[in-house]
Order: structure tokens, then sequence, then C-alpha cells
């Protein structure tokens, strides 16, 4: 039974109806009457953060870690328009957020009136779809259609533009049963052919690796766990990407590291060298693949993607599946289960032999300094003092911590690391580790940031603060732009063009400004105990972290290079490397 309301009332039940128990946002004239709604009732908490860019990270960092939508509310113009660098990330990193935007009465549009943007226009390019909606009797169904876009499928951000006037018309409430999802279905079972064509290939293979990406992670909790199942059946070593980090343990026997521009030197150097790829979830990117022509040579490569344009997008493949990845496992298990639980056991112990011998390389080893804290050791150190913790989630704002935290930190579950991966968004982390927060008030959240990134949106201290967030900001303070630094240095000529700031605040007086707690360590002596001083406050910290100002981040792939042209830097020195990549000893 249908029931009549105003739209902006439509906005807040649909909402409602969708389960959605938090939105992020910040009000504006043409928004007021879903504000208005928002007053009236208990049901929705509304985080009102200090600027829109800050609302879109916030819901993607509660997307991200709870695997439910993120939802957005901004106003028209500038409310819209800021929300843009949000939207593109989470279409970069295929991350599920709703954005619901107002704008000026639809006998405006068109005129040039205040605050009025071509919202739908201007976030085309970086929405898996949008809307206009300017008949109030297609608005709650819009909404719900806008759900099931963005978290079906490939998920990713999707925005529906709400002008004043039809928030504030009656119309009839369509409820979720008897809204039209349109002709949006997506494929989620795999041919069950070239499957089995792909369990054939893993009973061949001799040098076989995992490549896995955030797909596995969009895909739910069955899907990390039928990858664990099959990793460990076959003994099959697996790498990942940036975003695909904590879908298998870094503690499990097959795990290899992180792969790719700042990957590990045996994760690399297996993808270099394998004769099978078995790619789940990821999309090729150019921060994993390097050069093309040069990528994973003589591999026969499989794809598994729910996106049907990401496959042979970059990379020409030899098992193409479109499917979900959970689906896709689950079939992939049971034909290779079915036709004897086969892999080629001689030869993979042979594969796993070479691994080995990268090992050695020991491509994450640095010098201690005894009066100076390296960047690496303070990761290492929070790695020590925070793994026990079972509801630790950590986020990242962009740059060489960004890389560091992901050699150094070790996840076990998915959904525990909240990165910008595609976009590389610098100001990401605050308000991504306040969307967490959020989510999961009890947890332990961790923002490990540069103070060059934390800067960007270091406002939104100001949101946890108020709503008694307790995140912690961990900033690795270098003074520099640390990864445009060691670009500069590697690739300029040392020609460091406007790489470094002369004018940085002072974060302890900046902590207490904002009313949290602030924390300065410079002592590798003291570090363990200035941690254990930020863990132990049970309110919002701010940790500057005086680091070593000219670290570089190694392993590193040079732009332009292939997978086994990595530069090592201290590395290099634990053992002579062949052409072929293999420890001399």
């Amino acid at each position: 039974m249908t029931r009549a309301m105003t739209g902006a009332k439509m906005v807040v039940q649909a909402l409602k109806d969708q389960g959605v128990d938090t939105v992020f946002g910040y009000p504006g004239g043409a928004v007021l009457p879903i504000y208005d709604e928002i007053f009236q009732q208990s049901d929705i908490r509304h985080i009102l953060v200090r600027h829109e860019q800050g609302a879109v990270h916030a819901a993607e960092g509660y997307a991200r870690s709870t695997g439910k939508p993120g939802v957005v509310l901004v106003t028209s113009g500038p409310g819209a328009t800021n929300s843009v660098t949000g939207l593109t990330d989470a279409l970069m990193d295929s991350i599920p957020i709703v954005v619901l935007t107002g704008q000026v009465p639809t006998f405006l549009i068109g005129s040039d009136a205040f605050q009025e943007a071509d919202t739908v226009g201007i976030t085309r390019a970086c929405t898996k779809h949008n809307w206009l909606v300017k008949d109030p009797a297609r608005l709650s169904g819009t909404i719900h259609e806008a759900f099931h876009v963005a978290t079906n499928g490939r998920p990713g951000p999707v925005l529906v533009d709400i002008p004043k006037d039809v928030q504030f018309a009656t119309d009839s409430y369509t409820p979720p049963a008897q809204a039209k999802l349109g002709h949006y279905q997506p494929q989620v079972k795999g041919d069950i052919e070239g499957i089995t064509d792909l369990v054939a290939a893993i009973e061949r293979a001799e040098r076989p690796v995992f490549y896995t990406g955030g797909g596995v992670v969009n895909s739910g909790p069955a899907a990390s766990q039928l990858l664990r199942e099959l990793v460990d059946a076959t003994g099959i070593p697996i790498t990942s990407t940036l975003m695909g980090l904590g879908a298998y343990p870094a503690s499990g026997d097959n795990w290899l590291g992180m792969l790719g521009m700042h990957g590990l030197y045996e994760a690399n150097l297996a993808m270099h060298g394998c004769d099978l790829m078995i790619n789940l979830g990821a999309r090729f990117d150019d921060r994993i693949t390097g050069r093309i022509d040069a990528f994973s040579p003589g591999s026969k490569k499989a794809h598994v993607d729910v996106d049907p344009s990401s496959i042979n997008k970059v990379v020409k493949t030899d098992y193409p599946i479109v499917g979900d990845i959970a689906h896709v496992l689950e079939d992939v298990l049971r034909v290779w289960k079915s036709r004897g639980r086969k892999v080629n056991r001689e030869a993979i112990t042979r594969w796993w032999h070479q691994i080995e011998e990268w090992r050695k390389v020991d491509c994450l080893a640095f010098k201690a300094a005894p009066q100076t804290i390296k960047p690496q050791h303070a990761i290492a150190r929070l790695e020590a003092l925070t793994k026990h913790r079972r509801d630790r989630y950590i986020c990242t704002e962009v740059g060489q911590h960004q890389m560091w935290a992901a050699q150094y930190l070790g996840f076990e579950d998915p959904n525990r690391w909240m990165t910008s991966g595609g976009l590389g968004t610098m100001g990401y982390g605050v308000p991504a580790s306040i969307g967490v927060q959020a989510a999961h008030p009890d947890a332990l959240v961790i923002n490990v940031a540069g103070e060059a990134s934390w800067l960007m949106t270091m406002q939104e201290m100001g949101t946890a603060v108020q709503y008694r967030l307790p995140v912690k900001q961990f900033i690795l303070n270098n003074e520099r732009l640390g990864m445009v630094r060691q670009w500069q240095e590697l690739l300029h000529g040392e020609r460091y063009s406007h790489s470094w700031s002369e004018a940085l605040p002072d974060f302890v007086k900046l902590a207490e400004a904002f009313g949290c707690k602030g924390i300065q360590c410079s002592d590798p002596a003291d570090l363990d105990d200035a941690i254990q001083e930020m863990l132990d406050h049970d309110g919002p910290v701010i940790f500057d972290c005086l680091v070593e100002k000219h670290e570089n981040c190694f392993p590193m792939i040079p732009s332009g290079k292939a997978h086994n042209e990595m530069l090592l830097g201290e590395a290099e020195t634990q053992g002579a490397i062949d052409e072929k990549g293999s420890v001399l000893v």
C-alpha cells in the first residue's frame, strides 16, 4: 500500500527502508527540507562533517569497513562540486556510495540561479550512474534503484540530484519491494566451461600464482573464505594488490605479500616468472603491471571479474570469466574437487624453493638509526603493539607512509584496510577514519598519515571531537612531500621543486586547539611508550612522529620498468642478485 508524503520525507523513509543507520553530510539551502525531516526522526544518525569532500571519504570508510553502502547528503552547487573528488575516488576503488544532492527548483534549472550547477553533467564521468529527479512520483523508486546499482555488480558511487521543489511536493511513496530496478542485473555466475578450463590449467601449472584484488573484498566474507580454502588446498602462492590486502591472511603459509610498484621482491618476481597467473578481482592497474609488454611474459593469464568491461581491457587473458568472485570460487572449488584435487605438486615444490631464494633478499630490511626514528621502524613498532587487536582498522593518507603501512602492517581479515588506491587521494585518511570509527565505535581505528596529506582534511578532527570518535592519527612527519621528493631524487636529478613546506603547524598545539590529545615523539627509545600512550587514550589523538626526512620507500619499480628491474635500496646489500632475480650466495 502506497502512502502520500513530501519528497523530503520520501528521502528519509527510503533511507530507512534501505537499512541506512548513518548519513554523512553538510546542510545548505537546497536540502533544508530533507534536513528538517532528519531532525524529526531518530532512526538515522547524521554526522556533520566540515567539508563535503570529507563527507564522501567518511562514507567510503564506512562502506569499506562494513560492506554496506555509505550515504552522503549535501547541498547544491559547491556542495555537489566539493563531492567530486570523493566520488571519483570511490569509482576508481569500487566503493558503494549513495550521494544525495540538493538542486535549485526545477523552474530555475538552467537559469544560473544561486548555487546552481549541472550536477548530473559534472558527475556523469565520476559515478557509476546518476539521476536528476524532476517528478516527485519517481523520487523514492529512484533512490531504491540507486542503492541497487551502487551495491550490485562491480560496486561504485551513484548520485541522485533532487530539486528543492520536488522535496516540498507531495506524492505517493514507493516501498523497495515495488520499485522498478530497471535492466541492471549483473552476471554473478561464471561460465562453467570457462571455469573447467581454468581448473585444468591449475592442474597442469608448474609455476602458478594467485593475483588478488579489491574485488575479493567487495564480494563479501564468503569470497575471502573460499579463497583461503582454495589457496591452502592447492598450495599455490598468493599475492595481492594494495586494495586486496586482508582477503588472504598475512600470516598464511602461502602469502607472498603485496605486489606492484612498491610490492615485495618475492611477489613481483613470482608474478614475472609464473606460468599461470590467476587474477581474482583485480583490474591490471598500471601500478601493478608496470610495462605491459614485459608484464609476466610467457604466462597464461586468467581473469575473474564481475565487471565485463574489465576483461581484456588492459591485458589480454587466456581464461576470461565474468562473475562474482564468491560464486566463481565456489564453482572452481567444486569442479577441482570433483576432478580429484589435482595439482602438479612436484613442480610447485620447486616453485616454492625458488620463491624462498627470492625471500632471502629480505627486501624490507632497513638500518636502524639510534638517534632518529626511521619511518619503517615507526610502522613496524605500530604493528607489533597493535597486531593482537582483533578490532583494529587501519586507514591511510597517500604517499610513502601509505606504502610503508602496506608493507609492514599485516592484515588477517578483509575490510580492515582503508586506503585510496586508484585515485591516490591525499586527504582521504582523516575523514575515512572517522567513517570507520562511526561504524565501529568501540574499535581501534588508526590513520597512518604523512603531514602533508593530513593537513588537506585536518578540519575533520572537529567532527571526531564533536561525535566523540576516538580516532588515532599517526603522522609520519618528515617535513616533506615524501613520495614527490623521492621521485625528484631518483628521476629528476635531485631538483627538489616545491616538495617541502616551511610553515608546518605544531601538531600537539593543533590537537589541543581541536580539543583532543597531542603527542610528539622524535627519539626511537621513547617510541613504544608514546605509541602505547596513544593507544591507551580513550579519545581522539594526533601523534606527531618525527622521522628521518630523506628516507626512500623501497622496493620500487621505476616507471617504465619491468617487475624484475626493482630498486631495492638497503636490501641490495644483503646479497648479490643475478639477471634472473636469483640470489647469489
